[in-house]
């Protein structure tokens, strides 16, 4: 599924009214501009290290780290003392990223693990809910693995493995009563890169902002989706061609961050952390200079 993932995005133009999605930067300034504010407050609240790294987890079009790189020139010592690293595995989209972000001087990375030693300030919108999730379902014998096989005609279906899975000791607590029939979903990708990033930041300093869709504590149920053309449709009808999600397990990503050693704060529904921020006073600067059609 990782490669599918990969394929997608190197593909396409995902992005926007003319893609699949649309995500909160490509939607707003305001979006990109508060992160990069809540970076430069962090910088300073780290000692004003320099240098220090300025990350991103799967970038996008670079919309995001542009609108964030225009507010961190309010502080210019933060912005002479970071060094742009985005970790990006589509060419396509790097290609994107080095025309919005050019003045940086972003360097660019395959995985996690290869970006440079030292402090971290580090961005991941959005990308928690793209990776691979494997989904178990409740029978009388215990948790089997749903995966995917042919039905009659040759097509995608959902099956179910034929023995039950020893996964039973990484499902959340609310699995435990779950009844027979309900389904259990777990990213094992995303756990490793929550622990890997929380490591990281033990070893060199510096903090990660994750935001995404999900429940704040772990529970049941299904939500992998498929959206192409900004509507739903069935998740094994078009493999390849439509943008797959499931929402984020804040909670199990918070275990696997405290368990490599890093401290946690939240989850925090994003419209009250971008409240915190002071969405509404930009807002209502952002109106004032406008035109009177833009302002609407």
């Amino acid at each position: 599924m990782a490669e599918a993932v990969q394929a997608y995005y190197a593909g396409r133009e995902p992005f926007g009214a003319e893609g699949d999605f649309t995500t909160a930067p490509e939607i707003s300034q305001m979006f990109g501009e508060l992160l990069g504010l809540w970076a430069a407050q962090t910088w300073q609240q780290m000692g004003r290290p320099e240098p220090v790294l300025l990350a991103e987890l799967g970038p996008g079009r670079g919309t995001l780290m542009a609108d964030a790189l225009r507010a961190a020139r309010l502080l210019p010592d933060f912005t002479r003392a970071l060094r742009l690293h985005l970790v990006e595995t589509s060419p396509r989209l790097r290609a994107r990223q080095a025309t919005a972000l050019a003045p940086a001087t972003p360097a660019w990375h395959d995985h996690l693990d290869s970006l440079p030693t030292g402090p971290m300030l580090l961005f991941a919108n959005e990308f928690f809910d793209a990776l691979p999730i494997r989904q178990f379902v409740r029978a009388e014998g215990g948790w089997h693995e749903r995966m995917v096989g042919l039905d009659d005609q040759e097509g995608f279906r959902f099956v179910l493995a034929p023995e039950a899975s020893p996964v039973a000791p990484l499902l959340p607590p609310a699995a435990a009563a779950a009844p027979p029939g309900s389904i259990v979903e777990v990213s094992p990708a995303g756990r490793a890169i929550a622990a890997a990033l929380a490591a990281r930041l033990c070893r060199n300093g510096g903090a990660a902002l994750i935001i995404d869709y999900g429940p704040p504590a772990s529970g049941i149920g299904d939500s992998l989706q498929a959206v192409k053309a900004h509507r739903f449709q069935p998740v094994l009808s078009d493999p390849g061609d439509a943008d797959l999600t499931a929402h984020v397990d804040f909670a199990a990503l918070s275990r696997a961050a405290q368990d490599a050693g890093a401290r946690v704060f939240g989850p925090l529904p994003q419209g009250a952390f971008l409240q915190r921020l002071g969405i509404a006073a930009r807002a209502e600067r952002l109106r004032r200079r406008a035109t009177d059609q833009a302002a609407v």
